[in-house]
């Protein structure tokens, strides 16, 4: 049995069966063709995974390295490995002036993590940034090429959620940053910023996260637990006949973001805890591993906010981390 603590950020007490680190597509391939009738769990960083229980199976850390850099008369065209950190990859295209990521950084995880949270941040979400994503099937052991339009983006959302989950293994990720960059500084503090350059919005961006939220390398925790729910603006309008404080963002003619945080807020749960893990006293909507919590204890202080939340303003939140148990994905 392999201790799984260390290799997620919620520091949760867990195990796997076996464990091993793939570094190369030579070596994807061979622990693909082993695994095949076998269970087994692909990790990256473990920033937005929480292992709730023992899991049966082999967990796979996927640990693929290098960046190459190509241009075009419009465009630079990166191709980043799935085990780069994408931070890293951030500061390395600030640091030789291809700009553009800026509003992404120091969102934890890996390159290959990327695509399939559709990771986003200030106004800025990863997919207008892809070109293609490399992957191997899991069924045939054939690598492939899946080009942004037919990676079913959405909100936090992506194919390989959905009908690719467990089902391909991401080994690169294709990106094209335009040179004619153009500074996005529409969302909270940045738009503060007068006439920014991309190294003043990844400043405040930085500034602004290590301010509101927690280091899982001092606190265990994986980032927002749960997503923003998306309702349509006639049920808004209902709700503001209840809660006519209640913060929206818009989406289009017929939707609305609603924050996530503020619905737990307004139900007391910033502070709280349920045995060692603690919804944060600073943003309700990061639950923590705060005195040697459990799986156990995660999954009833997030399934007591959902439900509360659900009971108050019949909204249902979806979370985020993805939750992983002796079989594998565990729903709330």
């Amino acid at each position: 049995m392999k201790s799984l603590q260390q290799l997620h950020t919620f520091g949760l007490p867990a195990h796997c069966t076996d464990f091993v680190r793939i570094q190369s597509v030579h070596s994807a391939h061979t622990f693909i063709a082993q695994h095949l009738e076998q269970p087994f769990y692909l990790l990256g960083q473990g920033s937005n995974t929480a292992f709730v229980a023992d899991y049966q199976g082999t967990v796979a850390e996927v640990a693929l390295k290098g960046i190459d850099v190509q241009e075009n008369d419009s465009h630079y065209i990166i191709k980043a490995a799935a085990g780069e950190s994408w931070h890293e990859l951030v500061v390395y295209c600030l640091k030789h002036t291809m700009y553009g990521f800026e509003n992404l950084a120091l969102i934890p995880g890996t390159v290959g993590a990327a695509p399939i949270q559709n990771i986003g941040a200030y106004g800025v979400e990863v997919e207008r940034f892809i070109k293609s994503v490399q992957y191997i099937d899991l069924k045939t052991n054939q690598v492939h090429s899946i080009a942004a339009k037919d990676c079913e983006f959405g909100y936090r959302d992506s194919i390989f959620k959905h009908a690719l989950w467990q089902k391909a293994m991401i080994v690169g990720v294709t990106f094209l940053l335009p040179k004619a960059w153009q500074p996005v500084v529409t969302y909270g503090e940045l738009a503060a910023l007068h006439a920014p350059s991309a190294q003043d919005i990844f400043n405040k961006v930085v500034e602004v996260r290590q301010a509101k939220l927690p280091d899982p390398n001092v606190l265990g925790n994986a980032g927002s637990f749960f997503k923003n729910p998306i309702i349509s603006c006639e049920t808004l309008a209902a709700l503001h006949q209840q809660f006519p404080s209640m913060p929206f963002y818009p989406l289009d003619a017929e939707a609305v973001k609603i924050p996530a945080a503020w619905l737990i807020d307004q139900l007391g749960f910033k502070g709280q805890f349920e045995g060692g893990i603690r919804c944060h006293p600073k943003q309700a909507l990061v639950l923590t591993n705060a005195e040697q919590g459990t799986g156990e204890q995660l999954l009833s202080l997030a399934r007591r906010i959902k439900n509360a939340v659900a009971e108050q303003f019949s909204i249902d939140l979806e979370h985020e981390v993805q939750l992983i148990g002796a079989k594998g994905k565990v729903l709330l």
